[in-house]
């Protein structure tokens, strides 16, 4: 007997994530941070599920579900096909990036209108020609969140690796600079191919949290304390509004593949 892709995440998704299938809302936060599950599920009064899993998750009785999936591309490459099991209407992913313009500085948001494919990931996806994309119409939502707040954001491509400990490598940093990369992190490129191949709407809401080009915005614990008790809040409170309202505000999104 043959196996599907739907027979294997409907089994693994639970066991990844300590959640039934079922009990998962029709949109979805991503994030890679457990403090962002925390302060969702203490807002919500809701439980933590998959503590003693590799991904955590809550979901609201709203309908919303957050998830995290953890560090990196292949972990962001799990989960958006372990998804195929729940079939989102449509995921955001609120990640941290690192900016690498001058006028880009910490706290800024990054709403990427593509991502460089540095990862290699997403090669087992789709030909490395084919661009890594957001759903459109959920980033002209997420957009229009932003601008309520009376907040600004960035847009422009992000470049999106599997290193983690590049800061000291010149060569790389120069490469950087040749591709015009506003940002830098490891997962988007992976969620919209990924999430592309799936047919599942995308997108990602970066929270700029350190200037690594330069010595002294490198990213370190303390630092990583002051961008989480300043903006985090924000950036979470802009994702769960976004997500929890694209379904009866936001235009349809139709999804479309080869």
């Amino acid at each position: 007997m043959s196996i599907t892709k739907l027979d294997i995440a409907k089994d693994w998704l639970p066991r990844y994530t300590g959640m039934k299938v079922d009990d998962f809302g029709d949109y979805m936060l991503l994030t890679n941070f457990g403090n962002y599950v925390e302060k969702f599920a203490e807002r919500f009064n809701t439980d933590v599920e998959g503590l003693t899993r590799p991904m955590q998750s809550a979901t609201n009785t709203e309908g919303l579900s957050i998830i995290n999936f953890g560090i990196g591309s292949p972990n962001a490459a799990t989960i958006m096909d372990l998804l195929v099991a729940r079939q989102p209407k449509g995921v955001l992913f609120l990640g941290k990036c690192g900016g690498l313009k001058r006028t880009t500085e910490i706290g800024h948001f990054i709403l990427p209108i593509a991502a460089i494919r540095g990862e290699g990931t997403s090669n087992d996806y789709m030909p490395p020609e084919v661009p890594a994309l957001p759903s459109f119409k959920l980033h002209k939502f997420v957009s229009s969140k932003i601008i309520e707040k009376g907040m600004e954001y960035r847009t422009g491509v992000v470049y999106t690796t599997n290193r983690r400990v590049w800061e000291w490598d010149d060569g790389f940093k120069e490469k950087l600079r040749r591709d015009r990369a506003i940002g830098i992190d490891m997962e988007t490129a992976t969620i919209f191919v990924a999430g592309y191949t799936n047919q599942i709407a995308r997108g990602a809401l970066l929270l700029v949290s350190d200037l690594p080009m330069i010595k002294e915005g490198i990213k370190t614990e303390q630092s990583d304390k002051v961008v989480t008790s300043k903006f985090v809040d924000m950036h979470l409170q802009i994702g769960i509004e976004a997500m929890t309202e694209i379904g009866t505000k936001g235009e349809h999104i139709k999804h479309f593949q080869f």
